[in-house]
């Protein structure tokens, strides 16, 4: 415990830091004001500087530079508002709370110094000390990693030995300590369960002060290229990814930007809930994006595709449809390492034999056959890879395009189309004529060469898509190739090393080709369609993306992962999940390591486990980890609350009665986030629809489109509220008809963890065994009867 004259002193030096950072604050106010005052006037009065003489060689030069450095002036004055900007929000942040721990540390031989740390550094201008470290800081890891003892810390010319004397923790707000304590372990237990305790918030907020110390080793990894977190619900996992961007965008801000980190999250809402971390640690944000807008812009004007939600709400609800379990044998297979071979090797295939093109077509005739396409794409070296192979063959197409052109000039329709010229047509041919006539040397009111330039140009313009089509390689059959996979099955057992097919292929293939035929790409076949097309076209990688997150990593497939490692070849990845949330059909990248590994090699990838839970309290999370395999490694952080509690229902008017009354209640306790978590889309419709007016504020009906997370009452599909927390979860339907299947139980235990403080589940009749087989002890059970 701290003495009175102990908080006294910290309080006193509380005052005096925000004392000094107010001054600066109102200082750089000023300055920010003038520099504006500056940049408004300049850009005004740009051109009144600048006088501008085209008559004379020497003026236009004089005018250049007088414009360059006109330029260059405000350039810098725009600079400098933007420095000066950004320092004034770091310093309003700082205000409000300057730090949030203190320790002593001694080097040897040497006294102790006292580090403050907080979310930025603030230098005592006059002395050239700091009076408050950076959390990113080298010495700051001190306070992450050690308790009081012998403790060293890493710096780029060597390691610091010494001794931590104190460690000290604080909760500062508006100029005044709400709390301090000393702390003997890495991080005190009171700040996390004073953070902890608090209700959910709409966005996710930075966890700077709670660092746990293997929370820190994710954030400050610089060796591997590829890192994967492999963490339990509510294990900081995403947390700590977004600090690990604010880290590396700190160590490295000479040369890494905010715009080259993309973080690749599980759906548009998400991404408003991670969105305020950054700004908050005073940076900016990072690119964010769902892989399903990527492919969408890859390939959606080409075929309607299935995104992510659509397969499970399939796989969900349509058990009792013809076809249902070839469709899921399709899924893994078409997601497993395996297949992944089968397109790398059809790639190597190809430069043997079996390409299919495309024929050149226009005005119904074939300019150039496919038989002729394909006849000289394997005249070519085979030495010669097959992409730059595609481009040759691209260029010869476009000379016999060009020679067809010539030869088309003379051809009965393009008298048609001249006569049918505007004057703005043949003003454009008088011009080009005129242009070649004068090269030439000759006149050009001549009508034979006339009537050759303007027949050119008729030419010309017809046949410019057909160019544009070829440059692009369009040519290249992609489809047909990809379907060839599921019409021929002895090439795919022969690419496959004669790995045992999937026992419904006949149905797989069939279910595939009618969706292609119908211009339609289910979503476990577009990222092996768009791999192959990318594996014979070449990459349209983009090497100025440096960090790539992928969070609900167990979400993706090898295929996938595969794939951002193509489609960003100078990015080190972060990948984030949880093998027990994994809900989706398809094999997940989390499942089997090696995938992961064989991506950079073990050298270059690091494999971090978080086993610790803190969303749920310990009630809640010693509940949920019975649910699935390897549960018993989970370990629940000490915060106390109410036993999870089962209710079971006999009908539906009894259900939405009994969820209503429990929803005032909450509100009424001062609870501010409520999610009815449903099983799927349609349940959600149905709740919405039963709840909507029974309840005593309107709920939120959330959907794959729902753009924003906000506080208050939530009605949404299990999957949907992967990543996101609520202060109660209440599962609308937690019986056995609803979650039966083995398939189903990651699904139920992802939506139990999604609880802060209170996790209830109803149940229309016999429970779920997910539920009812764990220890009676861990849940309150209540039966209610009558109808």
């Amino acid at each position: 415990m701290t003495t009175e004259q102990q908080w006294n002193e910290e309080q006193q030096r509380v005052e005096d830091v925000t004392a000094v950072i107010s001054g600066r604050i109102r200082r750089l106010e000023s300055e920010v004001g003038s520099v504006r005052g500056d940049v408004v006037d300049m850009r005004k009065g740009f051109w009144d500087e600048v006088t501008i003489n085209f008559s004379e060689a020497d003026d236009v030069g004089e005018t250049s530079t007088s414009l360059r450095q006109q330029s260059e002036i405000l350039s810098e004055r725009e600079r400098r508002h933007k420095h000066s900007t950004e320092a004034l929000g770091r310093l309003r942040k700082l205000l409000e709370s300057p730090y949030f721990a203190r320790i002593d540390f001694a080097e040897q031989g040497q006294d102790a110094e006292r580090i403050y740390l907080g979310i930025a550094s603030l230098l005592d201008q006059q002395d050239e000390e700091f009076l408050i470290y950076d959390w990113r800081a080298t010495i700051s890891n001190l306070y992450y990693d050690h308790m009081p003892g012998p403790a060293a810390y890493k710096t780029p010319g060597g390691e610091i030995e010494g001794e931590l004397t104190l460690k000290r923790q604080f909760s500062i707000r508006h100029g005044q300590i709400r709390f301090m304590f000393d702390t003997g372990v890495t991080i005190g237990d009171e700040l996390l369960q004073a953070v902890l305790s608090r209700s959910s918030d709409a966005q996710m907020k930075s966890i700077v002060a709670t660092i746990q110390k293997e929370q820190n080793r994710i954030i400050r990894d610089d060796r591997s290229r590829m890192l994967i977190v492999q963490g339990a619900a509510g294990s900081g996992k995403t947390s700590a990814a977004l600090q690990r961007v604010a880290y590396l965008l700190y160590k490295y801000r000479d040369r890494l930007s905010a715009d080259q980190v993309v973080l690749f999250s599980p759906n548009p809402m998400f991404n408003s809930y991670v969105s305020t971390v950054l700004p908050e640690l005073g940076e900016e944000n990072m690119q964010q994006a769902t892989f399903q807008e990527y492919l969408e812009r890859r390939l959606g004007r080409e075929f309607q595709l299935e995104d992510p939600f659509e397969q499970l709400e399939y796989v969900l609800s349509a058990s009792s449809q013809p076809g249902y379990e070839a469709r899921l044998e399709g899924i893994r297979f078409k997601s497993s390492k395996t297949f992944l071979h089968v397109i790398t090797g059809y790639k190597a295939y190809l430069e043997q034999e079996g390409m299919r093109f495309k024929p050149v077509r226009f005005q119904g005739r074939e300019v150039i056959t496919a038989e002729q396409m394909i006849r000289r794409f394997y005249e070519f070296d085979p030495a010669v890879r097959l992409a730059n192979r595609l481009e040759l063959l691209r260029d010869w197409m476009l000379k016999e395009l060009a020679r067809f052109g010539k030869e088309e000039c003379s051809a009965p329709w393009v008298d048609q189309q001249m006569d049918l010229m505007e004057p703005e047509d043949y003003q454009r041919a008088y011009h080009r004529m005129r242009r070649k006539s004068k090269n030439k040397g000759d006149t050009f009111d001549d009508f034979t060469r006339e009537r050759e330039i303007l027949a050119r140009m008729v030419v010309s313009d017809r046949l410019k898509p057909l160019r544009k089509w070829i440059k692009a390689l369009r040519f290249v059959d992609t489809t047909r190739l990809y379907s060839e996979l599921f019409l021929n099955e002895t090439l795919l057992s022969q690419l496959a090393e004669h790995t045992e097919l999937p026992r419904e292929w006949h149905e797989i293939s069939r279910q595939t080709l009618g969706r292609i035929q119908a211009g339609e790409l289910a979503y476990e076949d577009v990222t092996p369609f768009l791999y192959l097309r990318e594996l014979m076209l070449g990459f349209r990688s983009n090497s100025n993306i440096r960090h790539v997150f992928i969070d609900e990593a167990q979400d993706y497939s090898a295929f996938q992962l595969t794939f951002f490692k193509h489609l960003f070849p100078q990015a080190k990845m972060t990948a984030l999940g949880d093998f027990n949330q994994a809900i989706y059909a398809h094999a997940s990248v989390l499942q089997d390591a090696e995938p992961l590994y064989d991506l950079y090699g073990t050298e270059q990838t690091e494999l971090i486990s978080l086993t610790r839970s803190y969303r749920s309290t310990q009630e809640i999370v010693e509940f949920t980890r019975g649910m699935v395999v390897g549960g018993e490694h989970i370990i629940p952080f000490n915060r106390k609350g109410e036993k999870p509690r089962v209710t079971e229902v006999p009908t539906r008017e009894k259900l939405h009665q009994r969820i209503a009354g429990n929803i005032a209640e909450l509100l009424a306790e001062g609870y501010e986030s409520i999610a009815v978590i449903c099983k799927n889309a349609d349940e959600s419709a149905a709740a919405y629809e039963a709840l909507e007016g029974m309840l005593p504020a309107k709920p939120k009906w959330i959907k794959k489109t729902t753009p924003a997370f906000e506080k208050g009452i939530h009605i949404i599909p299990a999957y949907l509220a992967k990543g996101v927390e609520f202060d109660a979860v209440l599962i609308y339907d937690g019986s056995a008809e609803q979650y039966r299947r083995e398939s189903e139980r990651k699904l139920f235990y992802t939506a139990c963890t999604r609880a802060m403080h209170l996790l209830h589940v109803y149940t229309l009749g016999e429970i779920t065994p997910f539920v009812s087989s764990q220890e009676s002890s861990t849940y309150i059970y209540t039966l209610e009867k009558g109808k």
